[in-house]
């Protein structure tokens, strides 16, 4: 047989070998190997609470490590385009929340579009922020803290865990209907802006339960009132800033969630989903998430997108109308 004809018959050989080893691989069972949850937020971040936990719902129910792995920087931006650039496997999650999916976008170019790049599985439930001060802050109250920023327009400052996230643009929004003018302090994750924030290096700030709750109980930081019009249940007592500082209207929460790269298979998509509800449906796991200052009230993939386009079209008329852009 002549040496061309060999070679031709060794490539197409070859090139069926490799389709059958494609065809294998995707048809291989999942999980099969151990996968990530990259938490694109600093430790001790809301988002790094939460998906630590689901991570171990996972690892339970699933019998594959799934390994938390803290990617931070950009305000949530780094480790959220790492899972857009992943390969569409199920074996890298995304840790999502409201500050680089829903704000980010807003006030900025991000190098990843959520609607193309990610699939929603889960948001597990909205929860409230707390307006913060510490102990020796003259105000008893959230009309009172209004009108001493007001009468001091420049002097006071608030802190955040990152240009162009949550609390950035939750504050950012709060101080624009409050007539506040303060300075922002951008910290890299929310440890970093409370361990200031109790240092003294700024006066308030707007913060998860997750991630301020155990300060609060500790009695080292005062709560003032609450972002979302309803009062919740986690924090009894503590007044909506809706009707506490006069701000009718204001009423935001914030999110955590679960999503996949664009692509990955629907039997893993469906798999994670019903894996992460009857997780969730569990009182062992409600306790879990309690303890970090979380009331889960999962929603579906449809309801979490509907959730995202309703928070587009909220968001984005006022930041572009407050003229909010990430320094």
């Amino acid at each position: 047989m002549p040496p061309s004809i060999l070679h031709r018959r060794s490539l197409l050989l070859a090139a069926a070998g490799a389709a059958t080893l494609r065809r294998a691989a995707a048809q291989a069972p999942w999980p099969n190997r151990p996968m990530r949850m990259i938490i694109p937020w600093p430790p001790g971040q809301s988002t790094d609470l939460q998906g630590r936990l689901v991570a171990q719902l996972l690892t339970e129910r699933l019998g594959q490590n799934v390994v938390p792995e803290n990617r931070s920087g950009a305000g949530g931006q780094i480790g959220t385009d790492y899972v857009a650039k992943s390969a569409p496997d199920g074996n890298t999650l995304l840790a999502a929340s409201i500050g680089p999916i829903t704000f980010s976008p807003l006030v900025q170019r991000t190098p990843y579009v959520v609607a193309r790049d990610f699939v929603p599985i889960a948001c597990y439930g909205i929860s409230p922020y707390m307006l913060l001060v510490r102990p020796d802050f003259p105000a008893p109250d959230a009309r009172s803290f209004v009108a001493a920023m007001r009468a001091a327009p420049g002097k006071y400052s608030y802190a955040s865990s990152g240009i162009g996230g949550a609390q950035h643009l939750l504050t950012a929004v709060f101080n624009a209907q409050a007539g506040i003018d303060a300075l922002h302090v951008p910290f890299q994750g929310s440890g970093p802006a409370m361990a200031a924030f109790l240092g003294g290096q700024v006066d308030y700030a707007i913060e998860t339960i997750a991630a301020a709750g155990p300060l609060v109980r500790q009695g080292a930081l005062r709560p003032l009132g609450i972002t979302t019009a309803k009062p919740s249940g986690l924090l009894p007592g503590v007044p909506p800033l809706a009707s506490a500082a006069d701000l009718p209207g204001y009423d935001i929460g914030g999110w955590n969630g679960l999503m996949v790269p664009t692509g990955t298979p629907q039997p893993i998509l469906d798999r994670l989903l019903a894996e992460v509800l009857a997780g969730f449906a569990t009182s062992e796991v409600k306790e879990r998430f309690l303890g970090i200052g979380v009331e889960l009230a999962p929603i579906g993939p449809e309801g979490f997108r509907r959730l995202l386009a309703a928070e587009a079209t909220l968001f984005g008329p006022v930041i572009r109308q407050l003229g909010i852009r990430a320094e």
